[in-house]
């Protein structure tokens, strides 16, 4: 590659290391960030690039000047955001038809990485218990059991947000969350709210399901990506891990 000075290579390494990191938190699979990553380095005039990237950390550097430089950032928390993914995919396809300069694509990256959430927590809990809802009727519920399903699942996302925020063990809200839900679905049938135990369980646990999380760890798999690929597919495994065990907790106690 023609020589760039020492200044821009940091700037380039800074911009596609916050490209990365912004996608890989909020949901993004592996081998997408690492071409997002890859795609900037070259507008920027890095033909040679390389990145390695795994649920926890990103590692990227930038080949054909000397010393070659490297940089490694770590991923400690991740969400689901794909509106961000979405927005760093147009910034990068921008970049690479010569759109937008590197200053001014760093700071639109900035600006994307401080953005708060899209919806409220009370949005969220608001749209779990409605999808709670519809999933029972879609497993084949009854109609009897649409609000108990819908009190279940507000109440299960309610206490998963709050406890991921007290304690950060992820694993640990979602077993709380699941043993709630268990224990009001039980409890609406023995008052008769509700009268099918199971479909209102069901219903209630599908909004802490880790679909794209299942989904991310195939197509990472099948795209070669195997340390990310079994490293997602563990983090699901666990996640559905404890819905299952919040779940059997109240079926061994009734």
């Amino acid at each position: 590659m023609d020589y760039i000075s020492k200044e821009k290579t940091y700037e380039i390494i800074e911009v596609c290391l916050l490209a990365g990191r912004i996608m890989l938190k909020n949901g993004a699979e592996t081998y997408r960030v690492e071409d997002t990553m890859t795609r900037i380095a070259k507008a920027y005039g890095v033909e040679d690039s390389d990145s390695f990237v795994t649920p926890t950390g990103i590692i990227f550097s930038l080949e054909g000047q000397e010393p070659t430089k490297t940089k490694l950032i770590r991923i400690i928390e991740r969400t689901t955001n794909l509106e961000k993914v979405m927005k760093v995919n147009d910034i990068s396809r921008k970049i690479s038809v010569g759109n937008i300069p590197l200053q001014e694509a760093y700071h639109l990256l900035k600006d994307i990485d401080k953005e708060s959430k899209t919806y409220s927590d009370l949005a969220q809990v608001i749209a779990a218990a409605i999808a709670s809802g519809c999933f029972l009727i879609m497993f084949q519920g009854i109609w009897q059991d649409f609000f108990a399903a819908v009190i279940a699942g507000g109440a299960g996302f309610l206490c998963s947000v709050y406890f991921h925020r007290v304690v950060q063990i992820k694993f640990f809200a979602e077993f709380l969350a699941a043993v709630l839900i268990g224990l009001i679905a039980f409890g609406s049938v023995h008052i008769g709210f509700g009268a099918q135990t199971d479909k209102i369980i069901i219903g209630s646990v599908m909004p802490l399901v880790p679909g794209l999380l299942i989904t991310n760890a195939v197509r990472d798999l099948m795209a070669g990506h195997l340390v990310s690929g079994i490293s997602k597919g563990a983090e699901a495994f666990l996640t559905a891990f404890a819905i299952g065990s919040g779940i059997a907790v109240v079926f061994v106690i009734f």
